[in-house]
C-alpha cells in the first residue's frame, strides 16, 4: 500500500493476485477502523489491480502508518500481532515506475532529486534487480535527472531462475547502503500498442476528471493532423474509460496509461517521450484545455489533416534535419462572463483573454529528446545539435482556456500536477508566476471572477470551429 496526499491509500495487488474489479471491498486498519475500498483501475507492466481507500482518523494519529488488509467482509478483522503490520510506503519517496529499452532500464523515482535543477551524481546510485536487496544484482546508473534514473540492464541469468519473474527493481543510495522503497518491476522492452503503425504526429496529456472535455479536444486536433492521443490518467473517477471507448468506436486512436502518482507531470511526459517513440515521430505535449490554432486556417473552408504537417515543415530558421522542437506561445482565456461550464465546449464558451502571451507548449521530435528525458512540462532538453525554434504568434499559437467558470477552476485545488510547482493551498512561493493573480490559498471564488482576465475579445477559433464543424 502507498499513502498518497489527502490521506488516500492506494492498495496495489501483486501480479499473482487478481481480485474482482468491484467496489465490494473494505480496508481494515490496525486500529480496527474500516473504510470502503474503491476499485481504482489497473496499472501495467506487470498488470496489477489497485484499490483506494481513506486512512481513518485514529489511524492518522499513529506514529507509523501501517498497511491495511483488504477484505469483502468489513467485520473480518485480521488476526495479526502488533509487529506483523507492515508500514505503508509513501508516494513522496518511492520508485513508482520503470521502463525497459533495448539498451537500458529507466526508473522513475520520487524524493531523491527533490529540488528543481539540482540533480545528484549518477555515481551515487545503483539499480538493484530482485526482491531481496542483499542478494539482488546491481548495475551502474548512467543518468540522474529530476525523477529519471537510467541504469544498465542486468545479466538476466545472474538475477534468479525464470520462476522469479517479474523482478522487483529499486534504486540504491550507495553511501547510505539503502534502497528506495519500490513498487516497480523489471520487464521486457515495451511501447504503445499501435496496430496502425507509426504516426507522424501524436499528442500526450495528463488528465484528471477531464472526460467531459475530451471529445471536443480530440475531434478538433484529429481534424488538423494529430493521429494518436495518449492520455496519462492521474487518478480520474469520472468514467474516463467509457468516454475513451466511445471515441475509439468512432475511429479515434486514443490510449490510456494509468498513472496514479501525484505531482509527477514532468516524469509522465518523460515516460511518454520514450514509451511512444517507436510509434510517433512528433509529439505535442499539452493539456485538454489547450487548442492549437493558426490564423492561416481562416482561409480554409474545412479542416485538413495536413495543416499541422505543413506548419512543422514550414520552419525555415533551421535545416529540417536539425529541427528538434517547436515552442508555441499561449494566450490565456478567462471565464468570459460564464458561471457554469459551456455545454457547447470551451472553444465556443470562452472568448475573452489576456492581451499578452504567457508561457508556451511544445511540438517535439521524439528522436531529438536528450537521453536525460529532462523536461520542464513546457519544453524538453534536446540532444546536442538539435535546436528549438519558437513559432511566430502570427503563424501558430495555443489558445489556453485556463481560467474557466469557477466550478471548473475550483477543481484545480485538488493539487498541481507538476513536481516542482507548489499546490494552490500552499503558502510557499506566493509570488510565483504559476499562481493565479487575485487568488488566495483556499478555493474561495474571488470577487468578479466571471469578468476576470478579460482584456481582448478573441472569437477567431470559435468562429473557425463553427464554420468547420
Amino acid at each position: 500500500s502507498v499513502l498518497l496526499p489527502d490521506w488516500e491509500v492506494l492498495v496495489i495487488f501483486s501480479p499473482e493476485n487478481s481480485p474482482s474489479k468491484s467496489d465490494n471491498y473494505f480496508c481494515i486498519f490496525e486500529t480496527l477502523e474500516v473504510t470502503r475500498a474503491k476499485y481504482a483501475g489497473g496499472i501495467r507492466f506487470p498488470d496489477r489491480e489497485t484499490f483506494s481507500c481513506i486512512l481513518p482518523e485514529r489511524a492518522r494519529r499513529r506514529r507509523t502508518f501501517n498497511q491495511p488488509v483488504i477484505s469483502k467482509d468489513p467485520e473480518s478483522y485480521p488476526q495479526k500481532r502488533r509487529g506483523e503490520w507492515l508500514p505503508m510506503l509513501r508516494s513522496s519517496y518511492l520508485v513508482y515506475e520503470s521502463l525497459t529499452t533495448e539498451e537500458d532500464v529507466v526508473l522513475f523515482v520520487k524524493g531523491v532529486n527533490s529540488r528543481q535543477g539540482i540533480n545528484r551524481n549518477p555515481s551515487e546510485f545503483r539499480c538493484i534487480f530482485g526482491g531481496d536487496a542483499a542478494n539482488g544484482v546491481r548495475t551502474s546508473v548512467t543518468v540522474s535527472a529530476q525523477e529519471i534514473f537510467r541504469c544498465k540492464r542486468p545479466n538476466i541469468t545472474a538475477v534468479s531462475p525464470p520462476s522469479m519473474f517479474p523482478l522487483k527493481i529499486s534504486l540504491e543510495i550507495v553511501e547510505e547502503n539503502h534502497a528506495v522503497p519500490s513498487v516497480a518491476y523489471f520487464t521486457s522492452k515495451r511501447t504503445v500498442d499501435s496496430p496502425a503503425g507509426r504516426s507522424l504526429l501524436c499528442a500526450t496529456t495528463m488528465v484528471y476528471n477531464a472526460a467531459k472535455f475530451l471529445r471536443e479536444w480530440i475531434l478538433f486536433h484529429s481534424e488538423i493532423g494529430i493521429e494518436k492521443f495518449l492520455l496519462y490518467d492521474n487518478g480520474s473517477d469520472d468514467d474516463l474509460g467509457a468516454t475513451v471507448r466511445r471515441l475509439a468506436s468512432e475511429g479515434f486512436d486514443v490510449s490510456v496509461y494509468r498513472w496514479p502518482w501525484p505531482k509527477t507531470q514532468e516524469a509522465g511526459f518523460s515516460h511518454s517521450s520514450l514509451y511512444s517513440s517507436s510509434v510517433c515521430k512528433w509529439m505535442v505535449f499539452m493539456d485538454v484545455d489547450e487548442f492549437l490554432y493558426s490564423r492561416s486556417w481562416r482561409s480554409h473552408s474545412k479542416p485538413s489533416r495536413s495543416l499541422l504537417r505543413r506548419l512543422i515543415a514550414s520552419h525555415p530558421k533551421s535545416p529540417q534535419s536539425k529541427l528538434g522542437q517547436i515552442t508555441v506561445p499561449c494566450f490565456e482565456f478567462g471565464p468570459s462572463g460564464r458561471k457554469t461550464h459551456p455545454v457547447t465546449g470551451v472553444t465556443q464558451g470562452y472568448n475573452c483573454r489576456r492581451r499578452s502571451e504567457n508561457r508556451h507548449k511544445s511540438l517535439v521530435s521524439l528522436e531529438a529528446v536528450d537521453r536525460s528525458l529532462l523536461n520542464r512540462v513546457h519544453h524538453f532538453d534536446l540532444k546536442p545539435g538539435r535546436v528549438t525554434v519558437k513559432a511566430n504568434p502570427e503563424k501558430m499559437v495555443i489558445n489556453h482556456y485556463k481560467y474557466q467558470a469557477w466550478p471548473e477552476f475550483k477543481s484545480k485545488f485538488r493539487r498541481r500536477a507538476s513536481a516542482y510547482v507548489v499546490d494552490w493551498t500552499s503558502k510557499l512561493n506566493s509570488e510565483s508566476q504559476d499562481r493565479t493573480p487575485g487568488l488566495g490559498f483556499d478555493p474561495t471564488e474571488p470577487d468578479d471572477w466571471p469578468r476576470s482576465f478579460c482584456e481582448v475579445q478573441d472569437t477567431e477559433l470559435r468562429d473557425l470551429t463553427r464554420r468547420w464543424f
